[in-house]
């Protein structure tokens, strides 16, 4: 499983530093702590993705 650090995972949804981490605060992103450092697993982005989809699709 690959995991990517804060500013990997923000290059790969396109998004800022604050905006990952309220998505981190708020549980829409999860993340793994290894020592100090702060990853987020692909596949949490992969699910944070599909989050997304789903909530377009009911949108509609």
């Amino acid at each position: 499983m690959r995991l990517y650090r804060i500013p990997e995972a923000m290059e790969r949804l396109s998004m800022s530093r604050s905006i990952i981490y309220r998505l981190l605060r708020s549980g829409r992103l999860r993340s793994v702590k290894q020592g100090r450092t702060r990853l987020i697993p692909a596949d949490a982005i992969g699910d944070y993705i599909a989050l997304l989809e789903q909530e377009a699709e009911a949108a509609r």
